[in-house]
């Protein structure tokens, strides 16, 4: 973590500038720089964000540069790939950040990091950490793309909660969001090749 003098309030935290391109999250006040995406992660992210340009307005579809605004620690995220509504066009013009004012994003997509086991930290925070921030931020589909599982999981909010669907080889993804997209996992998943 960067440690800051004193601990930052998220309306503070929105205008700290150290003068760099370096991306934080907000840790208990703290600043913690987040590292840059793996070649993989990129890669996929970048495939996926070319499929969802056919069925919507690019400006739309923002891979690793908006962030969220969530309850909890870190108290922002930034996922792989964020699918805007189109008010939030008008709203974020200042910065590329949706706050817990703002309406909910249509989706967000994680590409999971490299992880050992279930008990790494990289696994955690895209399965379970982030699953419950965006579950309470009321995001209405959330998809966890697993290079390691070798799945996509859709999630759709329901009554509040998530349920989950695995998708694997060349099962067809359903998204409830995005009924017209035809798309496979094994589709998203080959993207790195």
């Amino acid at each position: 973590m960067t440690h800051t003098p004193v601990k930052l309030t998220f309306e503070q935290y929105l205008e700290y500038d150290d003068g760099t391109d370096n991306r934080y999250e907000l840790f208990n006040g703290e600043l913690l720089k987040l590292p840059p995406e793996s070649g993989v992660n990129g890669w996929i992210t970048l495939s996926l964000r070319d499929k969802l340009i056919q069925l919507l307005k690019p400006q739309l579809i923002r891979p690793n540069v908006f962030e969220l605004q969530i309850s909890g620690n870190p108290q922002n995220r930034y996922p792989d790939i964020v699918v805007l509504r189109e008010e939030h066009l008008e709203l974020t013009k200042k910065r590329q950040t949706i706050t817990l004012d703002m309406p909910a994003p249509q989706l967000v997509v994680e590409v999971v990091s490299p992880y050992r086991n279930q008990r790494d930290d990289n696994y955690k925070r895209d399965y379970i950490e982030k699953k419950q921030q965006y579950e309470q931020r009321g995001i209405p589909e959330y998809w966890i793309v697993d290079p390691i599982a070798q799945l996509v999981t859709v999630l759709v909010l329901v009554n509040g909660r998530y349920q989950a669907t695995e998708f694997s080889g060349s099962q067809q993804i359903v998204s409830p969001t995005f009924p017209e997209l035809e798309l496979t996992a094994a589709q998203v998943l080959e993207a790195r090749c």
